[in-house]
């Protein structure tokens, strides 16, 4: 055995290799401890009071600071990734330039820290167990009996590290999943432990997100929930370095000084964070409440990373030109779509929206139009097709609610009413236009109808072999070729190549696309080698703003970046009658 007096990091060392041992650590080539801290933010009480948007908020402070901050969600559901969930269920799929499709979180990441994230920063205990399996299969485990601790436990540290390295990251700031008290998400509580027992506790900051009720016939705040809340979390072994109190109204001081007695965490790491209007004054109500400061300070960092003199005032800026101005004028859109009764299903979409705010200076409402009410012919859904300046067809699968949405984008294209498709938008434009003006009654998607005689949306598999994107789902950032002239070419800049996110498996069938541009279609966007079309719009002359895009503009929007697709669209709901 070692000295007595050697590090606990030479302990590791010395003993990691050799058989029998109950430590397993993995520690990546060329880690060192220390030299990347990492934030754990974990959720007690319940789910759904806004984790990710704290996570994100805390990411924007920390990258104000210029430290290289790097988000992670630790997902505790089996699922490999997010792409076959309902997003009825559990909120979007949102898909990275990689093609990772991921939690929604990862898109609030994105948008809120401004970078393009990869497969690293999102794992779920599905690809955990699917990696602890391939190598038990391969005998890397030397003949042990593989268990939760150390095994499962160890690969969860392996790819927190791995991702550390691999983006030479700062500080590595990770979600967990879930609520404290779920048993999927216990593993990776126990593995974030371990994480700070194994690097030091000055490398690993926990903060836990707690709610407090109110209750309406009380009239008051109450913290017992929340307090058992956090006793739960330290009986896993994690006592928490900072709680932040989420709340409809503001809680008073000593519903904090209740918290802090029960925790053991110090009244001024206690954290109030009620309800605010604008998503985007988040980050500045946490810097005034001292939360990257505290975090630095207790990772014992805040003087490497001193807030510099024009700090706040970026913030500040930024927070102020995410919103319209006061004389802004309203407008009312129409979303069409089938998962009305969720908003989180449509989540980027709403975001995106929210973009073209400040920049397009309007203050915008969200009609939601329910597209099998549309096939039902409802009086009122019907009305709300004129109440509203414009509307966006969004993406989806199967074949529910289709007629409606061919509905709604015949009224658009006859109407003059500004209209963006999006994905499966896109396709339904393409056989609104075949029924319509082509005459092809039965025109249809092979999805809907494997025997339509006029099939212009199809699968096309040897496209896909082609651009060797496995199987049939066509997934992650692509390249789009931009026709010089067009309404795409003047909403992005006249740039020729632009870059956009996909998922989706059918395509415009290049055998009508002859016939779709000789009646008036023109398509803007295409694929650079193959007869792909990936944007469609119909000429000024003939319509205002009708414009459809086989991709997710959405994903690729950001505060003060609106997606030009949007922010045209907005612009014209603005001039529309």
């Amino acid at each position: 055995m070692p000295e007595k007096d050697a590090t606990l990091n030479e302990v590791f060392e010395e003993i990691a290799d050799k058989s029998g041992t109950e430590f397993f650590l993995e520690l990546p080539k060329n880690y060192k401890k220390g030299q990347t801290k990492y934030v754990v933010i974990t959720g007690s009480v319940m789910s759904g009071i806004g984790k990710g948007m704290i996570s994100s908020s805390l990411c924007k402070l920390l990258k104000d600071r210029e430290i290289n901050v790097e988000p992670m969600k630790l997902e505790a559901y089996l699922n490999v990734d997010s792409g076959t969930l309902n997003p009825f269920r559990h909120g979007e799929v949102f898909v990275l330039d990689d093609g990772t499709e991921t939690d929604m979180d990862l898109g609030s990441y994105e948008r809120f820290a401004d970078k393009n994230l990869s497969k690293n920063n999102f794992v779920t205990s599905g690809r955990i167990y699917q990696e602890v399996i391939r190598k038990e299969r391969a005998g890397e485990y030397l003949g042990r009996d593989v268990q939760f601790i150390p095994h499962v436990t160890a690969e969860i540290k392996n790819v927190v590290r791995k991702l550390a390295l691999e983006k030479k990251a700062d500080i590595v700031l990770i979600e967990i999943g879930g609520t404290v008290g779920d048993y999927e998400n216990l593993f990776a509580l126990e593995a974030m432990r371990e994480l700070a027992y194994e690097d030091g506790k000055q490398n690993v900051c926990f903060v836990n997100v707690t709610y407090i009720i109110e209750p309406k016939t009380l009239g008051e705040h109450k913290s017992k929930a929340a307090q058992f809340g956090i006793r739960q979390l330290m009986q896993t072994g994690i006592q928490p370095d900072v709680i932040i109190c989420r709340s409809e109204t503001k809680i008073p001081e000593r519903i904090k000084e209740k918290i802090s007695m029960s925790s053991n965490v110090h009244l001024s790491n206690i954290v109030g964070c009620e309800n605010i209007g604008n998503i985007y004054e988040l980050p500045l109500a946490m810097r005034e409440r001292n939360l990257d400061e505290i975090v630095l300070e207790t990772l014992e960092w805040n003087k490497k990373f001193p807030m510099t003199g024009t700090g706040n005032k970026k913030l500040y800026e930024w927070t102020e030109k995410n919103k319209p101005k006061e004389n802004a004028e309203k407008i009312k859109i129409g979303i069409a779509g089938k998962y009305t009764g969720s908003s989180d299903t449509y989540i980027s979409i709403l975001k995106a929206v929210e973009h073209c705010e400040g920049p397009g200076n309007a203050k915008i409402e969200i009609e939601w139009i329910d597209t099998e009410k549309i096939e039902a012919r409802d009086k009122n859904e019907l009305q709300k097709l004129d109440q509203v300046k414009g509307i966006i067809v969004p993406g989806g699968f199967g074949s529910r609610g289709t007629k409606g949405k061919i509905e709604v984008i015949k009224y658009c294209r006859e109407q003059k009413k500004p209209f963006l498709g999006l994905c499966f938008g896109f396709q339904h434009a393409l056989i609104e236009f075949a029924r319509n003006v082509l005459g092809y009654a039965d025109a249809n998607t092979t999805e809907i109808d494997l025997k339509t005689k006029h099939p212009v949306v199809d699968l096309l598999p040897e496209q896909k072999q082609i651009e060797g994107l496995g199987g049939n789902m066509r997934l992650g950032g692509q390249d789009v070729e931009v026709k010089e002239g067009s309404i795409a070419w003047e909403l992005y800049g006249k740039q020729k190549h632009v870059r956009e996110r996909f998922r989706h498996r059918y395509e415009c069938n290049p055998e009508y696309i002859q016939e779709f541009e000789q009646n008036g279609i023109i398509f803007s966007g295409k694929h650079s080698k193959y007869p792909i079309m990936q944007i469609l719009e119909l000429s000024k002359k003939e319509h205002p703003y009708f414009l459809a895009v086989q991709y997710h503009p959405e994903f690729t929007s950001r505060p003060l970046k609106p997606n030009p697709c949007y922010l045209g669209f907005i612009n014209a709901c603005k001039k529309a009658q």
